[in-house]
């Protein structure tokens, strides 16, 4: 009798698990459905992150089908956004495992997101990732709260832009203490900004959706001084690579007709991945391959982008650059000039030494200058981002106009 009542237990408990599993296939199922389409939709993005946040859905003045998804737990940054509404392509990466876990993690929580805020510089005498005396590796590396757990205050929203505002204090490897104030607005563009900012003749034949953001650093403590270190804005996006996808930084040829580039942050980059032509740029963005590129402020144009042979979709963006001005320098070393640094970066993901990886994804970056902020004043960046989808010819033009290269000429970058 006790067997027969065992092997009962066991078919029944046998019965709940398939059930269980069963009403999960379901939930994932109905939750496709309810997006019109499965993973990689806006629709399914947006319901996964209100699932998850309290996502804030903007749109365009003057187009509903061009919307972008802000979170303010994630310190008020772009997830995704998208051209043609709930249907449409999700240009974002985003870290569903992650997000779905709901465990922070140690040294930084990669959420995702096509836009983050973010502080520089990361290495350094002036980094504001390592504790004083502390050894440059992975061990001791840690993102500091105020851009990876927490939540910015959404303080002014509407329809088609939201303000957020946090507070911090922060001390950098030297010693240095920073009290900070963060105000950041994300804002989409209409139809006709985005003719005006990148200066181009029509959106005849394509879909698109464009957001700015604003982000400002005020001094709320003592007077900064360059010999104690000082803090940049950092924005940094990631999206979805493709076989197929190419980035593009177009460099200025004013000083130099080569780019005073750094290609060497985790190596040398395989001439096959990277190559310079004419007066671009290009690295392969398939996320297959960890590299990254870093272009200086006095050869760095205020442009950068990437195409998506196999999708059909253009991305630029376009940021505050002052090429006379210092920028810091984020390699994990002491530095001889801390003020050396990047304007412009790019990255391309793929699997670390010990064969994890944690996309795949790659990122277009841009950086503020650095500046001895006296208390009360303040250190202003500003960036755009633009997605494009449509005819060769309409994509084409926007790409020769805004990038000055065609989209023959980013196909054949590696041919």
């Amino acid at each position: 009798m006790q067997k027969h009542l065992s092997v009962s237990l066991l078919i029944l408990a046998v019965f709940a698990l398939n059930a269980c599993r069963s009403n999960n296939q379901s939930d994932q199922k109905t939750l496709e459905q309810t997006n019109h389409e499965a993973k990689g939709t806006f629709g399914y993005d947006v319901a996964f992150l209100k699932k998850h946040n309290s996502a804030l859905i903007l749109q365009a003045p003057d187009n509903a089908d061009a919307q972008a998804i802000i979170i303010p737990e994630y310190q008020g940054r772009v997830m995704t956004s998208t051209a043609n509404g709930s249907e449409g392509n999700s240009y974002g990466w985003i870290n569903y495992k992650l997000i779905e876990s709901g465990v922070n993690q140690p040294h930084i929580n990669a959420f995702g997101g096509e836009e983050r805020f973010w502080l520089s510089p990361e290495g350094g005498q002036f980094s504001v990732y390592f504790k004083k005396g502390q050894t440059f590796d992975f061990a001791n590396w840690q993102t500091p709260a105020i851009i990876d757990t927490v939540i910015y205050e959404a303080v002014e929203t509407n329809s088609s832009s939201v303000s957020f505002r946090a507070d911090a204090t922060i001390e950098n490897y030297s010693g240095t203490v920073f009290v900070i104030e963060i105000n950041r607005k994300i804002s989409m563009l209409d139809k006709a900004a985005i003719i005006s900012e990148l200066n181009i003749a029509s959106l005849e034949g394509c879909k698109s959706v464009a957001y700015e953001s604003v982000n400002a650093l005020t001094n709320k403590g003592t007077d900064w001084k360059a010999e104690t270190g000082m803090l940049g804005i950092w924005l940094l996006g990631m999206f979805k690579p493709t076989e197929k996808t190419v980035i593009v930084a177009p460099f200025s040829t004013h000083l130099s007709k080569k780019p005073l580039l750094t290609d060497d942050y985790f190596g040398k980059i395989p001439a096959d991945r990277i190559a310079v032509k004419g007066s671009a740029v290009y690295l392969k963005a398939d996320g297959k391959f960890r590299s990254k590129i870093g272009i200086a402020p006095k050869s760095a144009r205020d442009v950068a982008g990437s195409y998506d042979a196999e999708k059909g979709i253009l991305t630029i963006i376009q940021y505050d650059l002052k090429a006379a001005e210092k920028y810091l320098k984020s390699t994990w070393e002491i530095h001889k000039d801390p003020y050396d640094g990047d304007a412009l970066n790019a990255y391309n993901d793929g699997r670390l030494a010990d064969g994890t990886q944690m996309g795949p994804f790659y990122e277009l970056e841009s950086n503020s200058p650095a500046k001895a902020l006296k208390k009360g004043e303040t250190l202003t960046h500003r960036q755009r981002t633009y997605h494009f989808e449509g005819s060769k010819e309409t994509l084409g033009a926007i790409s020769q106009k805004v990038l000055g290269v065609s989209l023959e000429d980013i196909a054949s970058a590696f041919h």
